[in-house]
């Protein structure tokens, strides 16, 4: 593994590559062609996007995929300053928390009308099992889900545009240009929709039918061409920084946690039960944590250094979600010990050696970090 030099993130990160200066591109990104970005101008080009779809619509202008995080909150409060009618659209997760719900009845409260999309649990449970077993990833359905089912609405209703928040694809790194602009589409969708690779159509089995996964089936290119949707990232048109929406969730009613679900955020992912799930599975595929990916961005805005990321790294100590791994367990119907087992199957030994009979990465970027769990078993 090598790690970039300004941040905290390894090579082995799924898009991430250390480039010749010994930065990684999410860096160099952020760095060069993020100070780069005339913000006043991409304001008006999203003055534009509006106009266009005030003229198209017939009633709702726009919907807003949310959650009721701090992100979705800030993409609401900014759609309605803009003037756009909003249909905000929600697939209901499973393990949906307490302080989730709250968020989502807050957010609807600052004055949108709302469908909260529940799958069927008896499907989700099997879909979720069967992803796990196959990929070593629990949210397959959840990305397939939040990105088949604005769409079909979209086109149902009439509605011209969706915006997305930020593009991962910029944040996070990657090596095609194409997929860090303004929009989203099946190419970006095949790189970053988290479903390797997978549509609805290749989970089709005797147990999970056709029928059953009918949320999970989304629009194609041509279609969603065909029914005047265009999709954007609010992120390409405003500077997308998480202290930022922090402060505006906040400031319209966004309640944080009393300590973090899983990384170092106590604001984020705290809507889901299940997301600790798929962040932990990193840890035996790529060697991190959701830690990694929150204290590099907070290099990278210039609050913390990088020898302060790599000490809170290893003060952070044990990162397995004990407790989301036994409620997902009990969802999905199996036992830890089987949880476990699945995911040892999921152990990249490119990175991964055993070394006095445990399992360890050479050359970690914190040697004296010490994580025991049933991990190294």
């Amino acid at each position: 593994m090598k790690y970039c030099t300004n941040c905290i993130l390894p090579d082995s990160r799924p898009g991430i590559i250390i480039e010749a200066n010994g930065v990684c591109n999410a860096c160099n990104n952020f760095s060069v062609t993020k100070s780069t970005i005339d913000f006043v101008k991409r304001e008006e080009q999203f003055l534009e996007v509006v106009r266009k779809a005030k003229l198209k619509s017939t009633g709702y202008d726009c919907i807003i995929p949310v959650s009721g995080g701090k992100d979705s909150t800030w993409q609401v409060v900014r759609c309605l300053e803009y003037g756009l009618n909003i249909l905000a659209v929600t697939w209901k997760t499973p393990g949906r928390t307490g302080i989730g719900q709250e968020n989502l009845d807050n957010l609807v409260s600052l004055g949108v009308d709302h469908i909260d999309y529940t799958i069927s649990p008896k499907v989700e449970r099997k879909f979720m099992l069967k992803a796990f077993e196959k990929y070593g990833s629990t949210a397959i359905p959840m990305h397939m889900a939040m990105f088949a089912i604005p769409p079909k609405i979209a086109a149902s209703f009439g509605i011209p545009l969706i915006v997305w928040g930020e593009n991962s694809a910029f944040e996070y790194g990657t090596d095609d240009e194409a997929l860090t602009g303004f929009k989203i589409d099946s190419n970006w969708l095949k790189k970053f929709g988290v479903t390797n690779g997978t549509s609805a159509e290749d989970w089709i089995s005797e147990d999970l039918t056709k029928k059953e996964l009918t949320p999970y089936f989304s629009l194609n290119d041509k279609q969603i061409d065909e029914a005047g949707i265009n999709a954007i990232f609010l992120g390409y048109y405003f500077n997308w920084d998480v202290e930022t929406s922090l402060a505006v969730a906040k400031d319209n009613g966004f309640k944080v946690s009393d300590k973090a679900k899983t990384g170092i955020y106590n604001y984020a992912d705290i809507d889901d039960d299940f997301i600790s799930i798929h962040h932990f599975l990193k840890w035996y595929k790529f060697g991190i944590t959701r830690s990694f990916d929150n204290l590099s961005l907070e290099i990278r805005n210039k609050r913390i250094s990088r020898e302060e990321a790599v000490n809170r790294l290893a003060s952070l100590g044990d990162e397995t979600p004990y407790e989301d791994i036994r409620k997902f367990c009990k969802f999905v119907g199996i036992t830890e010990r089987r949880f476990f087992e699945i995911s040892e199957k999921f152990r990249n030994e490119e990175i991964w050696k055993k070394i006095d009979g445990v399992w360890g990465i050479p050359n970690y970027i914190n040697e004296e970090q010490v994580w025991t769990n049933p991990i190294n078993s």
